[in-house]
Formats: structure tokens, C-alpha cells, sequence
């Protein structure tokens, strides 16, 4: 039995769950779980959609894989939340595979679970992977660092989640899910990575995105924590200056 700990927290983004679980849910003895502090009903960043956690964060401490997924603007307090932290640090010394999709490579990072690492993101939160001394990578769609795999925005969750069947299972498995759930992306415009797209459209993403996460608790959250970060790295070097 491969067990699967999705993290789902208020604020997180739906297809970053919800695609990668539709791949997860048909792996042979797989036990899918949707964990968080407690059980119960936790609402997705649309304010809308409501996904159920099904087992508390205390119910999975070893999980074979682990998913944290990305949340408009919320992401940034989650990144700061010292027991989902510490769970992850926990879960990851003993799972086989820990990963995310789009800026959950943020909370992975404040976790100290990328130190050292590449990783990516979603375009607009890229450069914060720096700021815990990971190395952000832009130009891929999953980034595979040992037991470690990252993907980029939101729909790249899906295509993480077909290569860790292959791995998990194997690829024949694999390619069989990618038809069952007919993932065969013919998007009608190629403005789908930000190095494809154009000044306007890039404009009008990042409007669309910074009015979905611009409330006082999160932008208090984001600054709280690239203050703790630069804070964090300027004691490091005081420290070192002071050794020499």
C-alpha cells in the first residue's frame, strides 16, 4: 500500500490538489488522503470550493509521498506555520517522495526540506525560493532533485503527478492513467509558460493574480516572511564576519 498525504490548507489552489489526486487515485493499493490540522471541511482559494481533509496531519507521520500544493497569496501563511513545518520535516526523513506544485515549493523551502536544492515554482514566486537558499529553476516543468520533485503553476501538477506514477508504479501504468483520464493538452493559445507570452498578457496575468491575493493578513504574512528571511541570512553573515 503506497500511502499519499495531499496537504490542503485554507487558501490552497484546487487543481493543484484535485489533478494530481485524479492521477493518484488510480495507482494500484494506493491510500489517497487529504491531511491538514484537523479533519473536516477546508476551503480552496476561490472562497467557493470546499474540499474535506480526511486525516489530520497527527493521523499521517510517515507517508510514502507528500504533496504541497500552492494558494493565492495564502501560500505565504503557511509558510510561517511552525506545525506544518515541522510535520514536513518530519514526513520527509522517512517518505519517498516529497514534492509540490506551483509556490508550494515555498512552504517546502521554509521547511529547510529544498536547503541547498533546485527548485521551481510558479513564475511569480520564483524568486522567493532564493531567499532560503534554493536555486529556482524557470524554464522546467518538473524539477527532480533525489527524492525531492517540484513542478511549476498549478496545471504542472498533473503532469508531476503522471511521472511519479511512472515511478511509483512504473510507466505502462503510467501512460494507461494519462489516457483514462485523456490528458492531452491542445490549449488554443501558446501563451502558457511567461517566456512564451506577450507584455499584455503578462500584465493582465499578473492583475488578475494580485487581485485574488491582495488582503491585509497575506500581504502582512509575505512581508513578515521575507523580513524573517533577510533578517535570518544578515545574522548569518554577521556570524561569519565576526568567526574570521
Amino acid at each position: 500500500m503506497t500511502q499519499i498525504a495531499l496537504v490542503v490548507y485554507p487558501g490552497f489552489t484546487a487543481l493543484d490538489v484535485v489533478g494530481p489526486y485524479e492521477v493518484f487515485r488510480m495507482l494500484p493499493d494506493a491510500d489517497v488522503r487529504f491531511v491538514w490540522h484537523e479533519a473536516g471541511p477546508v476551503v480552496a482559494d476561490s472562497g467557493v470550493l470546499i474540499l474535506g481533509a480526511t486525516h489530520t496531519l497527527d493521523e499521517t507521520p510517515s507517508p510514502d509521498v507528500v504533496l504541497v500544493p500552492g494558494g493565492s497569496g495564502s501560500v505565504m501563511n503557511q509558510a510561517r506555520d511552525g506545525q506544518l513545518l515541522q510535520w514536513l520535516r518530519s514526513v520527509h526523513t522517512s517518505s519517498t517522495w516529497t514534492t509540490s506544485v506551483c509556490a508550494g515549493s515555498v512552504v517546502l523551502a521554509a521547511a529547510g526540506v529544498l536547503d541547498g536544492q533546485r527548485a521551481t515554482s510558479h513564475w511569480q514566486t520564483l524568486s522567493a525560493l532564493k531567499l532560503f537558499g534554493v536555486t529556482p529553476v524557470g524554464d522546467q516543468r518538473i524539477v527532480h532533485e533525489g527524492k525531492i520533485a517540484t513542478s511549476a503553476g498549478v496545471s504542472a501538477g498533473i503532469d508531476l503527478a503522471l511521472w511519479l506514477a511512472a515511478q511509483i508504479a512504473d510507466e505502462k501504468r503510467a501512460r494507461a492513467i494519462q489516457l483514462a483520464i485523456e490528458y492531452d493538452p491542445q490549449p488554443p493559445f501558446d501563451s502558457g509558460h511567461h517566456s512564451k507570452a506577450d507584455m499584455g498578457t503578462k500584465a493582465l496575468a499578473t492583475a488578475i493574480l494580485a487581485k485574488e491575493s491582495l488582503n491585509k493578513a497575506q500581504i502582512s504574512a509575505a512581508s513578515k516572511l521575507l523580513w524573517e528571511q533577510v533578517i535570518s541570512a544578515a545574522r548569518v553573515k554577521m556570524s561569519r564576519h565576526q568567526d574570521r
